[in-house]
């Protein structure tokens, strides 16, 4: 017999009516202990509240929009055999108090207080008033059990103006992001913490300025003191984001539908669950435009942001690609042992920009299968016996197996358009060759693949290979491709994944062939492998396609009389 649990909201400290912005399961869906059911946010913090059972929602009893208190019924769980136990339930974090600015009165118990902590005091007296400024320093508060809890964002710098309860950063644990607020109006002197650091209760954020007044017990003199005006140091310059460079260099007017801000957002509203997909893609959500309440970020606002952002083109500023990618630290060699700085070859400079770019943008998935080329190592050792000024290699025969594959599955004979919404399917077969040369990779392309036999193919493998490593190859030799086959089958390995040669939408790799049993029925016959590698472009080409076209080719490698039909 089934039992069905109720889910009630937890203890929410002394927040009441707090809203309920989102609702992560429907009714049906199967859920583990800890998975998260709502999430909740009050002016401090939004936080998922999780479920305490494995089973089945049966009925849930709220909607977004709601106000909701401590102890309210969220849904019914029909519990799994091993989940009937409850589960100690977890509660929200309670909110931090902030003791409100000094009153007049107890000005003077506060600067005692302060003096008694060695804080930095000084004071001037204006209008029959004390008006003193202390440098005070703020801590983080006390976060109840969490520890080496994630900081994910700073909201202000050195030198700016904060108000009594503005937020100063933001921290996250499994269960909720919460605002860290300034305890006092003042002015930020000095940070001691920075994104990405692990803090804990009590550590040191930050220093600030406060001004505490008090009245005078005995009258000032009649002449009154020019008010001394004092220039607010400036903020040291925040590290833009790619994003933020982007936004400053763009000069392309934004779409309305756009889900990319052209200014970042002072304020982002963000479920701890969104918080962590934005990181995982690297997107700064300060640019990310909100479709919910409040202009609060959900998930598809990032999925579209990333798609958005991929389909623009490459700009000056950066990767071009909308991701915030971490910057790598200098690290200073020497100090470890004796070190030497080569510069990198011309074409080493000009490909790595476009492999590293082709790398992050594209979706990349690698399929890997074997062809048996006994037959067809044979054959080629039989004609290079009387081949005369040429000679047969085994990519001769692979260049044109890949043709013939191109032919059947032509979606991996096209391109993607650069909005991203069509693909380009092309009627000619241009195949090119990666070519090992002594400056670095070069890539010569042979045009029209489909209307040439082995012995054209070979011959002009031959010229541009030669052209290739003599750095002769004109721009428009390496022009053109549909397709790039990389052999390392010269030098050894088993299988790797090539990087596609964007607008390509694939490429495939050859490893060391090598001689390995094979059932023919009845017995263990030795076989020739050839090892393929298949990186395709998953926007254009599902993983079924991919596994269809290693099966052509290898079908076509094993018996290459396939190649005329």
């Amino acid at each position: 017999m089934s039992t069905i649990q109720d889910i009630f909201i937890p203890d929410l400290g002394g927040d009441t009516d707090v809203d309920l912005i989102d609702i992560m399961v429907a009714v049906g869906d199967t859920v583990e202990v800890e998975d998260g059911l709502i999430t909740l946010e009050t002016e401090k913090a939004s936080m998922d509240v999780p479920t305490t059972h494995t089973g089945v929602i049966k009925e849930i009893l709220v909607a977004i929009g709601d106000k909701v208190n401590s102890g309210d019924l969220i849904a019914r769980i029909e519990l799994q055999d091993d989940s009937a136990a409850p589960v100690e339930e977890v509660s929200a974090p309670a909110a931090v108090s902030t003791p409100a600015s000094s009153d007049l009165k107890s000005a003077e118990a506060e600067l005692q207080a302060v003096s008694n902590a060695n804080a930095e005091i000084s004071c001037q007296f204006v209008n029959e008033q004390t008006i003193c400024s202390v440098v005070e320093e703020v801590y983080i508060p006390d976060l109840g059990g969490d520890k080496d809890v994630d900081l994910i964002d700073i909201m202000v710098n050195v030198g700016d103006t904060v108000e009594f309860d503005e937020g100063l950063l933001t921290l996250e644990t499994e269960k909720a992001s919460m605002d860290v607020p300034a305890p006092f109006a003042g002015e930020i002197l000095e940070l001691f913490v920075e994104v990405g650091a692990k803090v804990n209760s009590g550590d040191l954020i930050a220093k600030m300025t406060k001004t505490v007044v008090m009245e005078n017990k005995l009258p000032t003199p009649a002449k009154t003191a020019a008010p001394v005006q004092t220039e607010a140091p400036k903020a040291a310059p925040a590290k833009s984001t790619i994003q933020e460079a982007m936004a400053k260099t763009s000069v392309v007017e934004t779409p309305a539908n756009s889900k990319v801000l052209s200014t970042k957002a002072t304020k982002v509203y963000a479920s701890p669950s969104v918080r962590k997909v934005a990181r995982e893609f690297g997107v700064d959500l300060g640019f990310v435009k909100g479709s919910g309440r409040k202009n609060r970020i959900v998930k598809d606002d990032i999925k579209a942001y990333v798609k958005e952002q991929l389909n623009k083109p490459a700009t000056a500023a950066g990767s071009g690609l909308g991701f915030n990618l971490p910057e790598l630290k200098e690290i200073d060699f020497s100090k470890f042992g004796e070190i030497e700085t080569v510069e990198l070859s011309r074409i080493q400079k000009i490909s790595g920009p476009s492999l590293h770019r082709n790398w992050v943008s594209i979706p990349h998935i690698t399929q890997f299968d074997e062809s048996d080329i006994t037959e067809l190592e044979k054959f080629r050792k039989e004609q290079n016996a009387l081949a005369d000024g040429f000679k047969l290699s085994p990519l001769v025969f692979v260049v044109k197996a890949v043709a013939k594959a191109l032919a059947i599955h032509p979606k991996f004979n096209s391109s993607l358009s650069t909005d991203g919404d069509s693909i380009i399917m092309k009627k000619y077969f241009n195949v090119a060759i990666a070519v090992d040369t002594p400056n670095g990779l070069m890539v010569p392309v042979i045009k029209d693949v489909d209307k040439k036999g082995f012995k054209e193919i070979a011959v002009e493998m031959a010229e541009i290979s030669t052209k290739a490593r003599e750095g002769k190859l004109k721009a428009t030799d390496m022009q053109g491709a549909c397709f790039t086959i990389s052999s390392l089958g010269g030098i050894g390995g088993t299988k790797f994944t090539p990087i596609i040669n964007a607008p390509e939408v694939a490429i495939l790799g050859l490893s060391k062939s090598e001689i390995k049993p094979k059932w023919n029925g009845e017995s263990f016959d030795p076989a020739l492998m050839l090892p393929l590698s298949l990186s395709y472009d998953h926007r254009v080409i599902d993983g079924a396609d991919g596994a269809r076209f290693t099966t052509t080719l290898s079908k076509l490698l094993s018996d290459i009389r396939l190649l005329s039909l």
